[in-house]
């Protein structure tokens, strides 16, 4: 099953996949160009290797056994003109912060994965949209066609895929000039965390935590020891594989074990938009070996769940499937428990991770699209708060979020309020936690894992102990 070549994956047509409905898919106006296109892909080198593909899914089998944190996080929607050295550093400077202080609070090790290198496409709720009285296709990502609303701008071009292409291998480059740099050493991301705490309003709430990662570190410098969970390895790209165009023509042939990967990330998803088990996304992900995810929405039932994963991972693989819910902060405590129930019964291992953001997106007074950082916060409570109830593992957080002090989110340490989502409003899509958020969050959250850390290790005490 997962052995197709690239040819036997590909075509051009923009309304079928291998003969099923896919959905999200750009019309191009000329299929002749987009051959070319997907011709000069599938003859590129690949993004990334399978064997950190395969990497990734052995740390995500970590998370799915209960042994390891998730946290993926980045950009809503990159943009070409975003690609550059300080924006990327920007991002994983945050993430490894975040990281620093997760993982403390887990005590088990935090895979870092970025929203990047690849998040150039996203699912629209409407094909068209009409200003002033125009009305033109809706920006579909710089992957698709351009933010400026103009008829030129808004044709869908297929040499855009190119330029994702480019613009995806040059933040590959720089990820790894970073980690190269040594950057990714928690005591560094632990300075810059104190950094953070010494300006934030809610400093002294996460003085507690700092200063047992600073007795952590007293104790390692002076014994050499790692205390379980630190660990300043590998970092890891993701995007949801909308295109089936450019994700078909990226997708690569193992000679050594006959699987197919996709090349474009380590790890890609399919949106909520976009899982009809019968579609050409579904199709399209089950022939590739990379680790995947599903998005899944408050609507999903227990049967749903239960056909991806027959669909997704039928020889149940640990780390191979990441189910990220994405439910709300009204709607989690209610319908999240289906799900993981009826999973569990199953005996299957997939990884259970919390997006909190796409279903906690309003609309300000003055038009602008946003989200309360409290509710983002309060879907989080909720996700641990029914995993805990349920015995299962809250395996990770999935984030949109950016390195910059963008005015995006309201809420947070800082109290952006709705009158100051004018001042630094930069996404081309949806709202972003900016960095004080990201670490207000980071912070908060451990909380809950430090509660989660406590019931694994009672939990550990009571398995071995006779009656």
């Amino acid at each position: 099953m997962d052995t197709l070549l690239p040819d036997a994956l590909r075509t051009v047509s923009s309304g079928s996949w291998n003969g099923r409905p896919a959905a999200q898919q750009p019309t191009w106006p000329d299929p002749i160009a987009l051959e070319n296109v997907t011709g000069h892909l599938a003859s590129s080198p690949p993004l990334v290797p399978w064997s950190e593909c395969a990497q990734l899914r052995d740390r995500l089998a970590g998370v799915a056994r209960g042994e390891a944190f998730l946290l993926q996080g980045g950009d809503c929607a990159e943009t070409f003109g975003g690609v550059n050295v300080d924006a990327v550093g920007d991002k994983l400077n945050t993430l490894l912060q975040m990281s620093t202080i997760l993982t403390y609070a887990a005590a088990i090790p935090v895979v870092k994965v970025g929203r990047l290198a690849g998040q150039y496409a996203k699912p629209r709720s409407k094909p068209t949209e009409t200003c002033e009285g125009v009305t033109l296709p809706v920006y579909r990502g710089d992957a698709v066609n351009g933010f400026p609303f103009t008829p030129e701008s808004r044709i869908p071009d297929p040499k855009r895929l190119l330029r994702m292409y480019q613009s995806s291998s040059d933040t590959l480059d720089w990820v790894r000039a970073f980690i190269a740099d040594g950057n990714t050493d928690f005591r560094q991301a632990h300075e810059w965390n104190r950094a953070f705490i010494e300006g934030s309003p809610l400093g002294e709430q996460y003085e507690g935590l700092a200063d047992r990662i600073d007795h952590t570190l007293e104790f390692m410098r002076a014994t050499g020891a790692r205390p379980q969970g630190f660990d300043s390895s590998g970092f890891f790209v993701s995007h949801e594989g909308l295109l089936l165009d450019y994700e078909s023509a990226l997708t690569r042939r193992d000679a050594s074990t006959g699987h197919a990967y996709a090349s474009s990330g380590h790890m890609l998803w399919i949106g909520e938009r976009t899982r009809e088990l019968d579609g050409a996304h579904v199709a399209y992900f089950s022939h590739i070996a990379n680790p995947i995810g599903v998005k899944l929405g408050p609507a999903t039932t227990a049967d749903t769940a239960l056909r991806l994963i027959d669909r997704l991972d039928p020889d149940r693989i640990p780390g191979r499937l990441t189910f990220i819910t994405r439910m709300g902060k009204d709607k989690v405590r209610e319908s999240l428990p289906p799900l993981v129930e009826a999973v569990a019964a199953t005996g299957a291992r997939v990884a259970w991770i919390c997006d909190p953001m796409h279903g906690n997106t309003i609309e300000a007074p003055s038009g602008h699209k946003t989200r309360r950082f409290d509710d983002v916060l309060d879907e989080v409570r909720g996700f641990f708060e029914v995993h805990h109830e349920l015995g299962t593992h809250p395996g990770g957080i999935h984030v949109e979020l950016t390195g910059n002090d963008v005015t995006e989110c309201v809420g947070g340490g800082q109290e952006i309020g709705f009158a100051d989502l004018a001042f630094r409003y930069e996404s081309t899509c949806d709202p972003r936690l900016n960095r004080h958020q990201s670490l207000d969050l980071a912070f908060l959250v451990a909380d809950f894992l430090t509660e989660t850390a406590a019931r694994r290790r009672g939990s550990s005490k009571s398995a071995g102990c006779a009656d």
